[in-house]
């Protein structure tokens, strides 16, 4: 049986020499793969108490709400700013040249609600500790964020410390 890790396609060199680009469209594109995915990332919410989860725009809605789904869940989006038509809050982060702002509709989550963050993939880690600023900002609990991917090399955990992540696939480099 194959695993995750046998339909995420590696590019050497991409965007920049030396680097290995993890592409998710090579799971996306497989019926079996996404299945796949999708039920790994839910058995990483086995055992776990939650009332909703959030996506952080755009891969973690790809995974996120099929995840919601499964699990009968309702499902919040986390946006680039200007994306969301009613009141918001926001956040911005750092990039790796400049910010980047994201944010979520002020009702989106209500006060004690335990949320679990979705991404596709923990790099630097800068996208999801601003999400999970976001909802704690609402007076949400974020008890748990679930990535497909993780880059170890990047260190992106070490902005999650105080949180539950876990990952169902994790390279050592970048």
């Amino acid at each position: 049986m194959k695993k995750v890790e046998d339909y995420i396609r590696s590019i050497p060199d991409f965007p920049e020499e030396g680097i290995i680009f993890r592409d998710v469209t090579s799971i996306l594109q497989d019926a079996e793969g996404l299945h796949l995915a999708i039920d790994e990332m839910i058995h990483l919410l086995d055992g776990v108490d939650f009332d909703v989860i959030a996506g952080a725009e755009s891969r973690g809605f790809i995974f996120g709400v099929p995840i919601a789904y499964a699990l009968g869940k309702p499902f919040v989006p986390v946006r680039k700013a200007g994306k969301l038509p009613c009141e918001t809050v926001s956040q911005s982060y750092d990039l790796e040249y400049g910010t980047a702002t994201i944010e979520i509709h002020k009702d989106a989550i209500a006060p004690g609600q335990k949320v679990v963050l979705v991404d596709d993939l923990i790099a630097t880690g800068g996208t999801i500790e601003a999400a999970a600023k976001l909802v704690e900002s609402l007076g949400g609990e974020v008890v748990k964020i679930v990535f497909l991917m993780e880059l170890a090399g990047l260190h992106g955990r070490d902005k999650l410390a105080g949180y539950d992540v876990a990952s169902v696939v994790t390279y050592p480099g970048k």
